[in-house]
């Protein structure tokens, strides 16, 4: 029989566990363990709250085999408004990502249809839109054009970089003549709005798709809930701007658990190719 004093763990010894083994779920405050919730894809298994995933998981996730022939990688941003500290946060953006900027385009194929695919990483300054994502988001808009296949864009973001000012602002019109053309010919784009969803982004690109996915829980607008309470002077309602509440009220065609993302978008693209011919717009 063993005895208090030979079972008694030390201190040291019960704090002795690798970091960020637990997580807390921001939605309902569920304590879940980090493995279990990698297993499942980053989805509270309580509440389905959808933990934010970086690009390169859902190029893993959606994208057959996980391939992605990326194009213009090597496009950086640069500091026109030699704003303070810009020229820091850039690199300090590029060194946690591994990205040169907070968005990949490429061109993969999903359920065996090609096409072209961009992801935007809000974990590069937020996912702001700055002028080269919105050069590359427009290349990537060509590109399904002169190909002829359809466009997938995922959209993360907290708006426009208020770093690069009105070049900023001016990919608001670039993207969306783009997809003014693409539309002429009448090429499918798919528009994915994960959390959160905003300002510029949502006010271009994000929400011109001839089909809107939301996953579960997204918050997504021009502004946020509390700015708008204070201009307005009045309670929102409840679950204002969240994913569920723009699908009630028309913005959202469809919401989308990030585990039957891959499924449904195979149904989409499978029926396009089946009939041979883009929806009509």
């Amino acid at each position: 029989m063993w005895s208090k004093k030979e079972v008694k763990a030390k201190p040291e010894q019960k704090l002795d566990l690798p970091p960020g083994i637990w997580l807390k779920c921001d939605s309902c405050g569920e304590i879940l363990y980090r493995n279990e919730l990698e297993k499942n894809l980053w989805i509270c298994n309580k509440c389905n709250f959808h933990f934010r995933i970086n690009c390169k998981k859902y190029i893993e996730l959606l994208l057959d085999d996980g391939k992605l022939d990326e194009f213009n990688s090597h496009i950086e941003p640069l500091d026109p408004l030699e704003f303070p500290d810009y020229k820091k946060k850039i690199k300090d953006a590029q060194k946690k990502t591994g990205m040169k900027e907070g968005i990949i385009t490429g061109i993969g194929a999903i359920g065996g249809v090609p096409l072209v695919f961009c992801a935007m990483e809000f974990g590069f300054i937020g996912g702001s839109m700055g002028s080269v994502i919105g050069e590359k988001v427009a290349r990537a808009i060509r590109m399904a054009r002169e190909k002829n296949i359809p466009l997938i864009i995922i959209s993360t973001t907290g708006g426009a970089r208020m770093q690069e000012g009105i070049l900023s602002l001016m990919q608001m019109v670039k993207t969306s003549a783009e997809l003014a053309l693409l539309n002429q010919k009448k090429i499918l784009y798919i528009s994915i709005l994960v959390n959160p969803s905003y300002a510029g982004v949502m006010a271009s690109y994000a929400s011109l798709g001839d089909i809107i996915i939301a996953e579960p829980g997204a918050m997504m607008g021009f502004t946020g809930p509390r700015v708008i309470e204070q201009t307005i002077g009045e309670k929102l309602p409840p679950g204002f701007q969240r994913s569920e509440f723009m699908m009630e009220h028309g913005l959202v065609d469809l919401l989308v658990s990030r585990k039957e993302l891959r499924n449904t978008l195979i149904r989409i693209l499978t029926t396009v190719v089946k009939n041979g011919r883009t929806p009509a717009k």
